[in-house]
């Protein structure tokens, strides 16, 4: 089932929700279509065009939001779908100081790695293998990864999440996605 971006009455990004969830919000005249999927919608007697954006009537406000989840789709969308330590395609997860070592698991010890590369550094440090990242790792910021690390996207969405730092976040994502 398609997603719909839901931007807050003052176009901040929400999050997403199904394609039912928000055509109920427009029906009950709690949100405004703001960008339309071109698919449309029908019922007995009725035809409504399918939300791609919508933008809540009232202000909702939203508690503190910590840091940005690490998941893997927003990880690899963050090392733009490349190991950190060849540059070939990444399909694996790698701690820089392996947990056996002490390592955590957090945005500053993963990173995303091909399948060679994780098996030969194993459980060792970069400096045993005389290895260097490629670029260090760091949490990502801003409202924008929020909605890109649920793995859902619109090309539509894209003008509504620039101001929240989604230009480098959707570059990295398609760079994956080539």
């Amino acid at each position: 089932m398609p997603h719909v971006l839901v931007l807050n009455a003052s176009y901040e990004p929400l999050g997403v929700v199904p394609l039912r969830r928000a055509l109920v919000l427009v029906l009950e005249n709690k949100a405004l279509c703001l960008e339309e999927s071109g698919a449309f919608m029908h019922s007995e007697k009725r035809t409504v065009p399918a939300p791609s954006v919508v933008r809540l009537k009232r202000f909702v406000r939203v508690p503190y939001r910590g840091p940005v989840p690490l998941t893997r789709r927003a990880l690899f969308a963050r090392d733009g779908g490349r190991c950190m330590y060849c540059g070939g395609v990444a399909t694996s997860v790698d701690h820089v100081i392996p947990k056996s070592r002490g390592g955590r698991h957090a945005w500053d010890n993963v990173v995303a790695s091909c399948r060679r590369c994780n098996h030969v550094k194993a459980d060792r440090h970069l400096m045993e293998l005389g290895w260097r990242l490629r670029h260090k790792p760091a949490p990502p910021s801003g409202l924008a990864w929020r909605i890109i690390g649920t793995g859902h996207r619109d090309p539509r969405w894209l003008p509504y999440l620039q101001p929240f730092g989604a230009d480098d976040a959707m570059a990295r994502i398609d760079g994956i996605s080539a």
